[in-house]
């Protein structure tokens, strides 16, 4: 296995700090077991108000379900660890718990679900837009495009390999429209754009800005959808996260360019901006950079940090479905920040390195990696032949500022 291999190499095994009670994003007695209210709410309650118990363990701990284990393990240097005992469970809760409940979130361009599971836990449903081999139209705009729920299965699998870790863990699912979202939903916005198609499909289209009508209807063969399933963070009033808009965020608009699309000496005036003026902030942002590059994903307008830890942490790699939309040419733009401030972190720098060898090249890491997802093939071949060219780009970029 080259993915067992990469992950035994020194590079990934850096010592992260010292975590003390201050780094963790919740202090939780270890003494305390824990449920959750059955009346729905997601706040938590000591087991002496609890409604309804979970199973005992050994400890404390031991009767939390995975979700809240993962919740509980977030720090200030990390979302999971690198060698998380409980990834493959919550990674297999994702794609097999049974859905007690699918409601659409609300906002954003694109129809979304939250769906609960018996144990409390929630994900993120995206459904299937389109095929593996579509690629992006060349006369769509970077804001136009579909987002995709293969893309968000391959960025989690790419983050963890570039050893960011930063994005929550995804699994692809295949959902049954009827029993498990029409059947169960209590949206009633949701439940009234269900329809039979004329070939016998099982379709719906719910409620939002953009792609939410009929001729953007999302249908099954007859009632099957593919997904991806994330895991979803803290509820905010529990961790408050605070967003922050990218230096580096495109115009959104037909014409008008963004100002580091006209200025070459705009990363100085960055590096003189709170909180880029210290720290590792900006650092941060151009592994982002890199992450997106590789993915060929030009939709970053903003980024999350937990507020708890103020601007010494990681930023959050959230919402990643507009990745893995073209194949056959990259788009240089996206690596501005790198090119611009001609600044990577040296550890970053060597994993780069690393997965450009044969040994661990990168599009053989993550073929490995998405071939245990339950609905593998998730990238079509030329997508990943395309991150070893892309990858071998953004080395070439370094090279260029190490000869400047």
């Amino acid at each position: 296995s080259k993915l067992a291999a990469l992950f035994e190499h020194p590079l990934y095994n850096i010592p992260i700090p010292e975590v003390t009670e201050k780094d963790k994003l919740f202090i939780v007695n270890p003494m305390e077991k824990f449920s959750l209210r059955s009346s729905g709410s997601d706040e938590w309650v000591s087991s002496s108000k609890a409604e309804t118990l979970l199973p005992t363990g050994k400890t404390a701990y031991d009767t939390y379900p995975t979700w809240l284990k993962f919740h509980v393990g977030i720090n200030r240097y990390e979302l999971y660890p690198r060698r998380d005992p409980l990834l493959p469970t919550l990674l297999r809760d994702l794609a097999t718990q049974r859905i007690v409940s699918s409601v659409q979130k609300s906002g954003g361009t694109q129809l979304k679900l939250i769906m609960t599971f018996p144990n409390y836990g929630q994900a993120l449903f995206k459904p299937m837009k389109q095929t593996r081999d579509q690629e992006t139209p060349i006369d769509f705009f970077y804001f136009s495009d579909f987002e995709r729920h293969n893309a968000e299965i391959a960025a989690f699998h790419l983050d963890r390999i570039l050893d960011f870790r930063r994005i929550p863990p995804v699994s692809g699912r295949l959902v049954n429209i009827t029993k498990e979202i029409w059947d169960i939903t209590t949206d009633k916005k949701l439940a009234k754009t269900f329809f039979i198609s004329p070939a016998g499909n099982v379709c719906f289209y719910g409620e939002c800005s953009y792609y939410c009508s009929t001729e953007h209807a999302l249908c099954g063969k007859p009632d099957q959808l593919e997904g991806s399933m994330a895991a979803l963070l803290p509820d905010k009033t529990l961790a408050k996260r605070r967003s922050w808009r990218s230096p580096w965020r495109r115009s959104y608009h037909k014409s008008k360019k963004a100002e580091w699309e006209l200025n070459p000496n705009y990363c100085a005036q960055v590096r003189e901006t709170p909180p880029y003026d210290r720290g590792h902030r900006l650092l941060d942002l151009i592994d982002m950079t890199i992450l997106d590059f590789l993915m060929g994903n030009m939709d970053r307008h903003h980024y999350e940090t937990f507020e708890k830890f103020g601007n010494d942490t990681f930023l959050l790699h959230l919402d990643n479905g507009r990745g893995f939309g073209t194949h056959s040419r990259d788009e240089p733009s996206i690596l501005a920040p790198l090119q611009q401030c001609c600044s990577i972190k040296k550890s970053t720098y060597l994993r780069l390195q690393l997965l450009a060898t044969q040994p661990y090249r990168l599009s053989d890491v993550l073929r490995e990696a998405l071939a245990a997802d339950p609905l593998a093939p998730v990238l079509a071949e030329p997508h990943l032949r395309a991150l070893d060219r892309r990858l071998g780009k953004v080395l070439a970029a370094v090279g260029h500022c190490l000869a400047r």
